[in-house]
């Protein structure tokens, strides 16, 4: 079993801005997978799926951002999923808008979302989809409130490549092919 978590803020309000990428991109592995979002379990949105024989569980947590660790807890808790088998999409400011960056293991960052999570897990062994934002000029406004911000002109064409490519890296991960392998496929830098 696997399962698949897209960070987030539920709510009209969230829906297309920088910290939303992460359910941007599940809700694109739901559409092209036939899956749909008809269960709310988890303090999440769940929808559920077979990828080659096996359940594969898609999770866009509701518990806000900075708590997106408990939502994941409980599926992985009550799933008693491994957690080499749980991937997380999320928004990272720390890479160039367009970049796809997927890894086995590694440290949450700055990134309040993953703190909570890797705080939740005890862990920082779980694989991870960073899919990158941060703009070429200087940001006119604080990082809290760009993040919070709408998506435009020219980002969204970008972002659309970028969480495209991310939803095709996570369903690679839940056919069964290994990180490494999905790492060298996926990895993207931009200029």
């Amino acid at each position: 079993m696997k399962l698949i978590a897209g960070l987030g803020n539920p709510g009209k309000a969230y829906e297309n801005t920088y910290h939303n990428l992460g359910y941007m991109t599940v809700d694109k592995i739901a559409k092209k997978l036939g899956a749909e979002f008809s269960k709310e379990k988890f303090r999440s949105l769940v929808a559920e799926i077979n990828v080659n024989g096996e359940k594969v569980i898609l999770l866009k947590p509701l518990t806000y951002m900075n708590s997106s660790g408990e939502a994941i807890k409980e599926a992985v808790d009550f799933y008693k999923i491994d957690l080499k088998n749980v991937l997380v999409i999320y928004d990272d400011y720390d890479l160039p808008i367009g970049s796809v960056r997927i890894r086995e293991f590694g440290s949450a960052g700055t990134h309040n979302g993953m703190k909570s999570i890797v705080s939740q897990l005890s862990s920082e062994n779980f694989p991870r989809v960073r899919v990158g934002f941060k703009p070429k000029i200087e940001l006119p406004i604080p990082l809290i409130d760009f993040v919070l911000s709408g998506i435009k002109g020219e980002q969204k064409e970008i972002i659309e490549k970028a969480t495209d490519s991310s939803a095709e890296a996570s369903i690679d991960f839940a056919r069964g092919i290994p990180v490494q392998t999905v790492m060298q496929k996926y990895n993207v830098k931009t200029d």
